[in-house]
């Protein structure tokens, strides 16, 4: 019989770092991961001979400075390289682009509005000011409002004293972020639609929701927080992809002792007397460990490893109302040559980030039809050709194009079974991007499209979702994924949850994986 200290189910990117903390803490940490690689949506793979595809998440700008720090990342391979600019063309032929530096970005903002160029500075200030004063809530365990007990009532009074400390202004500033839709909220600083546009996408990703939905202001925030070598709203991409993280932090825990195992899917939590032991494994051997954590998300982590017995009625009620709604698809392409944008006035653009969403019209379009139609007909899209910046990616010559797409539904029957609902999305992607880049269609040597369900059956994630469940007020910090187990424990002792279905939620953050990690051993375990 196998024991270790501490049994992590789940080897993304959040249970890796859970895992790290742990084993650099001293306990035997032992992380199991279903797939044949470690990294969860956080992966790089070879799809295409010589292509290197970023399947899933393709950027890097969440993960938490002091996760990068503490596990000495750098050393394990962390090598992040800045986007620096971003072109967005748009229907009547025009474009809008921004610029590392200010000078060219103010140029371009004056030529489509002197309002919006006087107003930026204003609003990216404001910004800064609402990152910093949401950034201690980051790193804060939720604690019950209804029963915080003395660490609970001490971190609400310091959560208390922070908001107090933001002056009248900027509290009623974030009060209107946390509630307002992410088009009224920008209604009231700019006038150009296209600034607009990309601005208020930032607050639609990962959501089943409109840019005229109460609340995307606040995912929109959320956005605003990525930060690399402590700049705010900074976005980068790590060498050889995603994947390279993930890599990373597994290395930083095998360093300090973790045991890594692939191909190595968990099937049950096992639970005696209300205490979970270890794990079942789909083979039928049992593990045992003192302590057993789940990065997966809530669905998998309480309604599939564990019986529902094992779970009070109020709870398993809660999860069963915890939203997913996966509403994100991807299309990762390998290209002969690069794509041709006639209204890119500057060729060196093409190394940024690209976005196709020339309005916030446009973009509530895009969310309409995905309510009544499955997917969006002429979708918002977010593109990086990663292979301009890093060769590694793809042979000589060519390139590889990923592409985050919004909106895609988790099923969408009217278009046929899972592989025709597939294709028929791929084909809407690729020819609403041909109308900017004309020449795409006859440079495409390989496509590889994924859906909500693509991403469940694949990676795991329940509907589809990329946060592990919606980022709504709803299902925010005390209530992620559940009222009164917002603190990584749950019903059952010696299980915890450290995945993005818990505080502070999704992106590449590292966030839960810590501060689970951080709890445990607070506690003993």
């Amino acid at each position: 019989m196998q024991n270790y200290d501490a049994i992590v189910v789940g080897g993304g990117h959040n249970g890796l770092t859970c895992a790290a903390y742990l084993a650099k803490a001293g306990r035997k940490t032992l992380v199991l991961e279903r797939r044949h690689q470690v990294g969860g949506a956080a992966v790089t793979e070879e799809i295409h001979p010589d292509f290197r595809y970023t399947m899933c998440s393709y950027v890097v700008s969440l993960l938490r400075p002091e996760v990068i720090q503490e596990l000495e990342l750098a050393k394990h391979g962390l090598h992040l390289i800045p986007y620096e600019t971003s072109f967005c063309p748009m229907e009547n032929g025009d474009s809008f682009a921004s610029y590392p530096d200010a000078a060219s970005s103010r140029e371009e903002l004056l030529r489509h509005s002197k309002h919006d160029a006087e107003a930026m500075p204003r609003f990216s200030n404001m910004m800064y000011d609402m990152a910093f004063a949401v950034k201690p809530i980051l790193g804060a365990v939720p604690p019950d409002p209804a029963y915080p007990g003395l660490r609970g009532l001490r971190t609400l009074k310091d959560l208390g004293k922070h908001i107090q400390g933001l002056g009248t202004d900027r509290f009623h500033q974030l009060s209107k972020i946390m509630t307002m839709s992410v088009s009224d909220f920008l209604d009231e600083w700019f006038e150009s639609p296209i600034i607009k546009a990309l601005m208020g996408l930032n607050g639609i990703i990962g959501t089943k929701l409109g840019p005229k939905s109460p609340g995307t202001a606040y995912v929109l925030l959320h956005h605003y927080m990525g930060e690399l070598d402590g700049a705010f709203t900074a976005w980068g991409w790590q060498r050889g992809g995603t994947g390279g993280v993930s890599d990373a932090i597994a290395s930083a825990a095998r360093s300090h002792g973790a045991e890594i195992r692939v191909n190595s899917p968990v099937a049950q939590v096992l639970v005696e007397n209300g205490k979970a032991v270890g794990v079942v494994m789909e083979n039928g051997d049992e593990i045992r460990a003192k302590t057993v954590v789940s990065g997966a998300d809530p669905r998998v982590t309480f309604r599939k490893l564990v019986e529902e017995k094992e779970l009070p009625d109020d709870f398993v009620a809660a999860i069963d109302r915890f939203k997913f709604r996966g509403s994100s698809g991807k299309v990762n392409l390998s290209l002969d040559t690069l794509p041709e944008f006639p209204s890119m006035r500057d060729p060196g653009l093409i190394r940024g980030m690209t976005e196709i969403c020339p309005s916030m019209d446009y973009l509530e379009r895009a969310y309409d039809d995905a309510n009544y139609g499955g997917f969006s007909k002429r979708p918002y899209m977010d593109i990086v050709i990663p292979s301009t910046i890093d060769p590694t990616m793809a042979p000589p010559g060519k390139h590889v194009m990923s592409i985050f797409v919004q909106y895609a539904g988790y099923d969408m029957p009217e278009y046929g079974d899972h592989n025709q609902q597939r294709e028929a999305f791929g084909n809407a992607v690729v020819d609403t991007l041909s109308e900017f880049a004309p020449n795409l269609k006859d440079i495409i040597l390989h496509r590889q499209v994924l859906t909500p369900w693509d991403l469940e059956q694949e990676i795991g994630l329940s509907e589809g979702n990329i946060f592990l469940g919606e980022l709504t007020l709803d299902q925010l910090f005390f209530f992620r994924p559940a009222p009164g187990w917002a603190d990584y424990r749950t019903p059952i002792r010696n299980y915890y949850q450290c995945g993005s279905g818990t505080h502070p939620g999704g992106g590449i953050t590292a966030g839960p994986g810590r501060l689970a990690a951080l709890e445990i051993l607070r506690a003993g375990k």
